[in-house]
């Protein structure tokens, strides 16, 4: 098994008209599906993704057994990977790395670059189990739990060098970290740093485009560094025409998929994790000071995220569009989005209600600049849902 940023770099590497991924990506098991990746190896538009499917039979056709020649794609990835990032800067700087795959297709890929730079470090969840260890293989808090222990388990026993927590997920397209001390940075921090590496490091700037359910702290980035921030539907198929052009340099989403327009036109999370240790590295600073930094330009940013499982999430979602309240939890609303869902703005942060297009599930997403505050708006707008109010 290959992860899906190695099969979008065969693509265009080996120019060929396309190619399918069998994953479940960052959902269970009993989702496996196909990802088709067109000859730009971005994700599928809308409108591939239709074509595809207005040609799909109601029964498949016969076919005959057929030899599949294998092509070897591991080691070309790996080398565009070694040439995306400051190796050199790596290797001396004193990191200690903890690497998660989440049992996923991605284990190995930043173990073999760690080992060839001989930094110490430790991979977990990367032997291969179809069920990911009984969680669904998605870089959240909630999944975190070995990761934690294992870094937690370290402290006071590794000196000298900066522990720094790598996950990605199942399919090895999203990605996470986890900061010395234990504390998952959600992908919202993860986005904020990476692209604050980007402009001020790495000195590549240009426009962005960041998903409707993604952090206000990266807009607020760009505003700083000036550049434009475009916001897109949830769905990493709308940053797909800003990549392929290059007219952007960064697209992030919230489900934890970053993608480079100067590397693939595609989410990549084993790049992503090494342009984390390369800011860590750049920096000589661990994650927990680096989002301090960020906290103390650009303001707190707090999140979570609930998944609602409601058979009935599309009747709700149109309720709510119909009816949205004026306030919860004592903010007032005071400006509605909905590009993609129902976003209500409030003073100090942010609810989006979102029903899913593939899981029977109304999501809410929220940000606050106090993690307080985010639960008493969560708590709220759930309680409102379930009770049939909105």
């Amino acid at each position: 098994p290959v992860p899906t940023p190695a099969l979008s770099f065969a693509v265009v590497e080996k120019g060929l008209a396309g190619g399918v991924m069998i994953t479940a990506s960052h959902n269970p098991p009993e989702y496996n599906g196909v990802k088709f990746k067109p000859e730009y190896g971005g994700s599928a538009t809308e409108e591939i993704t239709k074509a595809i499917e207005a040609r799909l039979p109601a029964n498949p056709p016969d076919f005959s057994p057929a030899e599949v020649p294998t092509l070897p794609i591991r080691e070309a990835y790996l080398e565009k990977i070694r040439q995306a990032v400051d190796l050199r800067l790596i290797r001396r700087a004193p990191l200690f790395p903890i690497v998660d795959a989440m049992y996923g297709s991605a284990q190995g890929y930043l173990a073999t670059i760690l080992r060839e730079l001989r930094l110490p470090h430790i991979a977990i969840r990367s032997g291969y189990d179809p069920l990911f260890g009984g969680k669904k293989p998605e870089p959240i808090a909630e999944n975190m739990g070995p990761l934690k222990a294992v870094i937690r388990g370290l402290r006071g026993r590794v000196r000298g060098r900066i522990i720094v927590g790598l996950v990605t997920d199942g399919d090895g397209d999203r990605a996470a970290g986890m900061d010395e001390q234990g504390q998952f940075l959600n992908t919202h921090c993860t986005a904020s740093l990476l692209l604050w590496h980007l402009f001020h490091n790495r000195k590549i700037k240009g426009p962005i485009l960041k998903s409707f359910a993604l952090t206000d702290m990266v807009g607020k980035i760009a505003e700083e560094a000036g550049v434009p921030c475009q916001e897109i539907k949830i769905g990493f198929k709308w940053a797909v025409e800003g990549l392929v052009t290059k007219n952007a340099v960064f697209a992030g989403e919230e489900s934890g998929g970053y993608g480079y327009s100067w590397h693939l036109p595609e989410r990549d999370g084993i790049l992503s994790n090494l342009l984390l240790l390369e800011l860590v590295a750049t920096e000589g600073k661990p994650l927990s000071a680096l989002v301090e930094e960020l906290f103390s330009r650009f303001g707190p940013h707090y999140y979570s995220r609930r998944d609602l499982l409601l058979p009935n999430r599309l009747e709700i979602a149109e309720k709510l569009r119909k009816n949205p309240p004026d306030g919860l939890a004592g903010h007032r609303v005071v400006k509605i989005e909905d590009l993609d869902g129902l976003k209500l703005r409030f003073p100090r942060g942010w609810l989006l209600l979102r029903a899913s297009g593939t899981e029977p599930i109304l999501r809410l997403y929220c940000e606050m600049d106090d993690p307080a505050e985010v639960q008493k708006v969560l708590d709220e707008a759930e309680n409102l849902v379930k009770g049939g109010l909105l």
